[in-house]
């Protein structure tokens, strides 16, 4: 008896209530099944034409690439028949899951983040894999394969992104670069072929929007540093923005981890947590109070400089990272209160000494010198970076135009 088959719903639904679209292969009156690896909700299945209703939103995506692949099994059963090879449903299943069972974007994704976690860059891992959950959720397939990410499925991404989800471009743009990387990684390792990449020159670019990097001014600073009488949470956020402006604007995730040891011959010596990179820094005079508000705390050499890693088991990265992220909500609460007091109104982060140190810094260091500072890698990205607060070329050129 010839073999037959045919794309089902099945009515075993998952955790969300989606039900699994199915090859189901019959036999002699026996049937296997095949999954797709797509699920859908049921009001969207077209019983009579066995498919997808218009009225589903990737209905004309879905319907394709189902269409194929049920070609594509079909194609090998009637190859079967051909040779006269006499098989089982499970023995035809076998030979037709190939097209199903290459390593799908789900797998690969997962190999990737396992790698950022291994190799400790928790940060990242915790905001790609809500990347990546978000292109699995979208595509509504634990399957989904690398050929069907294509500039169709992305610019519906994209549109999914900014309608449903509201996220700014930025944000997007982030979604984007996770499946390009893991793109990459797949061409790499040979599971899908380079001619499949959906990104490039007329095809999907993906753009940087320009930021908007503001930082506060040197009088600004005066303000905050002559602050009176503030609370002792209000004056222990002072102290650490101070801290991370007064050198170079260090990231907060590196100024929570100074420990005592780690200043000795008036320098800091300290590894910077984004890049592993060592840095020395002479410690500025402005400096010296602060320290001296926190030798009273010190237990010992290796003790934290503040307090909000005290209690943290330092080999643990996971706890540290989780820390440093409380402490640093908690920090830019009061820092809040500061930009009130001072009556600047500005923003004022953590993140911000980090602009302000780029403010002030604008053409008076040499750009040399500052990316040293900053430590990147490039000269580029320094340019790039205080081309948000040198306006001394335009503001003039501006001048001479109006002023007649």
């Amino acid at each position: 008896m010839a073999s037959s088959i045919k794309l089902i719903l099945r009515k075993k639904p998952n955790r969300e209530g989606l039900f699994p679209l199915v090859l189901r292969i019959t036999k002699n009156r026996k049937s296997s099944y095949l999954y797709t690896g797509h699920y859908i909700d049921s009001k969207f299945w077209d019983e009579t034409n066995r498919k997808i209703k218009k009225s589903h939103p990737n209905s004309v995506r879905l319907n394709n690439l189902i269409a194929k692949k049920l070609a594509e099994a079909s194609d090998t059963i009637i190859d079967l028949q051909s040779n006269n090879k006499e098989l089982s449903t499970k023995q035809i299943k076998r030979q037709i899951t190939k097209p199903f069972g290459e390593e799908s974007f789900n797998s690969v994704s997962l190999k990737y983040l396992t790698d950022l976690e291994v190799n400790k860059k928790f940060t990242r891992y915790k905001s790609d894999k809500v990347r990546v959950n978000h292109v699995i959720n979208f595509s509504g397939s634990d399957n989904l394969s690398f050929q069907e990410i294509n500039e169709s499925f992305i610019k519906e991404f994209i549109s999914y992104l900014r309608i449903k989800r509201k996220n700014s471009q930025r944000s997007i743009v982030n979604n984007l670069v996770v499946i390009r990387t893991i793109f990459n990684i797949a061409i790499r390792q040979g599971t899908v072929d380079s001619k499949y990449y959906p990104f490039g020159k007329g095809r999907i670019q993906i753009k940087f929007p320009e930021t908007n990097k503001v930082g506060l001014t040197s009088i600004e600073v005066q303000k905050i540093e002559n602050l009176k009488d503030l609370p002792n949470q209000e004056q222990h956020a002072r102290n650490v923005w101070l801290f991370s402006f007064y050198l170079a604007g260090m990231r907060v995730a590196d100024v929570l981890k100074i420990k005592w040891d780690d200043i000795f011959d008036g320098r800091l010596h300290y590894r910077m947590n984004k890049h592993d990179k060592l840095l020395s820094l002479k410690l500025p005079e402005k400096l010296m109070p602060i320290l001296n508000e926190y030798r009273k705390d010190k237990t010992n050499e290796s003790d934290y400089l503040f307090p909000e890693l005290k209690k943290t088991n330092s080999k643990n990265h996971r706890d540290v990272l989780s820390k440093t992220n409380i402490a640093t909500k908690k920090l830019n609460k009061y820092l809040a209160r500061i930009a009130e007091k001072a009556k600047i109104n500005k923003k004022i982060t953590m993140h911000i000494a980090r602009h302000t140190f780029g403010n002030i810094s604008g053409d008076k260091i040499p750009i040399q010198m500052l990316q040293k500072l900053y430590r990147h890698s490039s000269i580029t990205t320094t340019i790039n970076y205080q081309s948000n607060f040198i306006h001394k070329d335009t503001d003039e050129a501006l001048d001479k135009v109006i002023n007649f």
